[in-house]
C-alpha cells in the first residue's frame, strides 16, 4: 500500500481477508503467461496477493514492494520465499524489464497513476503483462458519507485535501485510448462485489482500513471518535440489514490486464 500519512496496519487490513483477496483472484485468473521468470507485486500489502503468484507460478522469481513496514512485516510472515522491498512506488522501478506486474487495489493511491501505469508497460519484456485492479466506488455510499461527514463546518477545512489523496479512475475507453499503443492485447472489465457483512458496524471496520483511514489520521483523539461515530451512523442509515440480519457492501472494481507490444 501506498500511505501518505502514517503507516497502514495489517491487522485492520486483513480483518477482511478473503473478500479482500477475491478480487486479486479474479485479476490473476485473466493473466495470460504460463511461465514468467520474474513478477513484481506492486502494493503487496500483507502478502496475500503475493501469495497467490506463488501458488500460481512456484518457480518465478516474485517480488513484493510496499511503502509500508507494517504491511511488509506481515507479508515476509506470510509469504517467508519471496523478497520484499519497501519503497515508494511511485519513483520505484526495476533494474531490467521483467515479465509481470501485478498490481492489486494501490495505483490509485499513486499520483497521476495513469501516467504510471505507461511506465509500468514500458519496463515489460516484450510480451509481458500489466495486471491491475482499482476500486470504483467513490459514489458508492460507503465512500459518498465519508466526504459529507468531513464537509461538516466542526472540522475546520481540516479534511480539504483528503479526497485529493486518491486518483479518479478513469473510463474504460480513456485507459484504452492510453495504453492501447503500448499492447499487444488489452482487456479491460468491471465487476461489481456483493460482499456480505455481519451488520453495518462492519463496513466501518472494513473502510478502517482503507478509504477512511486518511480522513480519521488526519484528526485528534476526540474528533476522530466524533466523525467516527458520524460517519458510523449514516452508514447504518444507508446500508439496512437484509432478511438475516446481514447487510451487503456493494463495492464495484475495475480491472486491466495489458501485453506489452
Amino acid at each position: 500500500m501506498d500511505a501518505k500519512r502514517g503507516d497502514w496496519s495489517a491487522s485492520q487490513y486483513l480483518e477482511f481477508a478473503n473478500e479482500r483477496t477475491r478480487p486479486s483472484i479474479d485479476l490473476l485468473s485473466r493473466v495470460p503467461l504460463l511461465a514468467p521468470a520474474t513478477v513484481v507485486d506492486i502494493g503487496c500489502g500483507p502478502g496475500n496477493s503475493t501469495e497467490l503468484l506463488v501458488q500460481r507460478w512456484p518457480e518465478a522469481n516474485i517480488v513484493g514492494l510496499d511503502s509500508s513496514p507494517d504491511m511488509l512485516k506481515q507479508a515476509r510472515i506470510q509469504v517467508p520465499s519471496c523478497k520484499f522491498i519497501e519503497g515508494d512506488i511511485a519513483n520505484w522501478a526495476p533494474e531490467a524489464p521483467v515479465d509481470i506486474f501485478f498490481a492489486n487495489a494501490v495505483l490509485h493511491w499513486v499520483p497521476h497513476h495513469a501516467d504510471q501505469m505507461v511506465r509500468l508497460l514500458k519496463n515489460l519484456k516484450t510480451g509481458g503483462a500489466l495486471a491491475v485492479q482499482m476500486p470504483d466506488n467513490l459514489q458508492e455510499s460507503s465512500h459518498r458519507l465519508m466526504r459529507e461527514v468531513a464537509q461538516e463546518n466542526r472540522w475546520a477545512g481540516r479534511l480539504d485535501q483528503i479526497d485529493r489523496l486518491r486518483e479518479r479512475i478513469l473510463s474504460p475507453a480513456e485507459y484504452y485510448d492510453l495504453l492501447g499503443p503500448l499492447c499487444s492485447g488489452l482487456e479491460i472489465w468491471r465487476t461489481t462485489y456483493s460482499h456480505v457483512l455481519a451488520d453495518a458496524d462492519a463496513i466501518v471496520e472494513w473502510v478502517k482500513g482503507s478509504g477512511l483511514r486518511p480522513y480519521l489520521d488526519a484528526l485528534d483523539t476526540d474528533q476522530r471518535q466524533d466523525f467516527q461515530a458520524d460517519y458510523a451512523k449514516r452508514i447504518a442509515a444507508a446500508y439496512p440489514s437484509r432478511h438475516d440480519g446481514k447487510v451487503l457492501l456493494g463495492f464495484p472494481r475495475i480491472f486491466i490486464v495489458g501485453i506489452r507490444g
